[in-house]
């Protein structure tokens, strides 16, 4: 049997008005795609209206910990005492996000916990991968 981790986060939206507006969010860690994390945001938090879900490396997560990472759609970096700094970038647009470290820290922990970071491809299923990669190539 599989645990998936599914953890809300208190996500603060930063925006050019003054304060910023909390948003519900969730970070989410499945052992079947060990190298993975989610960050999910459900339609009511979006521009758009409609669940919105990021996929991105845990690795990326755990090093924004400590220091600005990540060049591409997803950028993290610490900001401050307690708080890192998410920025997703799209052709719509890009959101940035204030998350408290804690609660990535907590998460993150259990993550490690079910998959130990260096051990991940004891838990990736790479026949089903590739029958899911080669299924509509027919």
């Amino acid at each position: 049997m599989s645990t998936v981790i599914e953890q809300p986060v208190e996500a603060r939206l930063v925006a050019a008005a003054p304060r910023m507006s909390s948003i519900p969010a969730s970070l989410g860690y499945d052992p079947h795609d060990p190298f993975a994390v989610r960050m999910s945001f459900p339609a009511p938090s979006t521009l758009e209206g409609v669940d919105v879900c990021w996929t991105f490396a845990r690795e990326l997560l755990t090093l924004g910990l400590e220091e600005p990472v990540g060049d591409g759609d997803v950028r993290v970096r610490p900001y401050g005492y307690d708080r890192i700094v998410l920025e997703f970038h799209a052709p719509e647009g890009t959101a940035v996000i204030h998350v408290r470290a804690g609660e990535l820290r907590r998460f993150l922990a259990s993550s490690t916990e079910l998959v130990p970071v260096g051990l991940e491809h004891l838990h990736q299923d790479l026949d089903h991968g590739l029958t899911e990669l080669l299924r509509d190539a027919r």
